[in-house]
């Protein structure tokens, strides 16, 4: 019984360290154009998406024209089935792109962003919203 706890929990320990692991992914992606993340607008190029720290809380954002990284609050969010690629996840309203979810391919979690004053104004004023997606992918 002692030795099925040990197995357990050593089993147990190397998920976790892999889930980690898997969290603390790079990605990287072109946006071909200007986009907004919480209050703050990005214009359209070269991005690096990273978590900052253990909680996967913050997410680290550089691009290739200004090397000084961002860091901004995400929310964890999951699907049924695991992420098909890795992706980056936009609401286009009106002419307005917004950052709305951040995955990696073959996870179920993936990181989301809040809602910005901007975005959340225009869907109150019955703006419809559109879901663009743009390729990312995993820098080792």
């Amino acid at each position: 019984m002692k030795n099925l706890r040990s197995i357990l929990f050593v089993v147990g320990a190397l998920l976790m360290a892999s889930v980690a692991q898997a969290q603390q992914a790079k990605v990287t992606a072109f946006v071909p154009f200007d986009f907004v993340i919480g209050d703050r607008a990005y214009s359209a190029g070269q991005y690096w998406l990273k978590s900052a720290g253990e909680s996967n809380t913050l997410l680290e954002i550089s691009n290739d024209r200004n090397p000084g990284e961002v860091m901004v609050l995400s929310n964890s969010c999951e699907t049924v089935l695991p992420s098909q690629q890795t992706k980056l996840v936009f609401r286009k309203m009106g002419e307005n792109y917004f950052l709305s979810q951040v995955w990696v391919a073959g996870h179920l979690t993936g990181r989301e962003f809040p809602r910005s004053r901007t975005e959340i104004r225009m869907a109150q004023n019955h703006e419809k919203a559109e879901t663009v997606i743009v390729a990312a992918n995993l820098v080792k």
